[in-house]
């Protein structure tokens, strides 16, 4: 079990770190092109889906090392013998829709129990980054209708 709350404290450390990254390269990205507002946020949203997608493959490689490598646990269930089942695993796990078709046994489920937290916390920052980027780019709509209407 400790060794299962060791590899959740590295992953959570990791995929914050991941996650801070991606933000960070998705909030200076912005002013470095020249797009329009609507095309610029949705490459923010494909950076946010993306560091999440990233983080997300980070449990299911650690799943898939805990099950054949580390004799830590197995995935049970409705499974396909391949590495998808992890990344589905994980995908689920991690956004909390905890699906139950493929469910964790052993330490494993310690590690599945972080990422849901994890994932959900993750989550709430990216919904708040876009919050603020959206706003932002409502304000330098904002500012530049003004600019046209004082020049008219």
């Amino acid at each position: 079990m400790a060794i299962a709350v060791l590899i959740s404290l590295l992953l959570a450390t990791a995929t914050v770190l991941v996650h801070y990254e991606m933000l960070q390269f998705a909030a200076t990205l912005p002013s470095r092109l020249s797009y329009p507002a609507r095309p610029r946020i949705l490459i923010v949203i494909a950076v946010v889906l993306a560091a999440h997608l990233a983080e997300a493959a980070l449990y299911a490689l650690a799943y898939y090392a805990m099950q054949t490598h580390l004799k830590l646990g197995a995935l049970v269930g409705h499974l396909e013998g391949d590495f998808l089942d992890f990344a589905y695993f994980s995908m689920a796990t991690y956004t909390t829709l905890g699906i139950g078709d493929v469910h964790p046994s052993g330490a494993m489920r310690i590690v599945a129990g972080f990422e849901s937290l994890n994932g959900f916390v993750l989550i709430g920052w990216s919904a708040s980054f876009t919050y603020l980027t959206m706003e932002r780019f409502w304000d330098e709509k904002r500012e530049s209708s003004v600019s046209a209407a004082e020049k008219a």
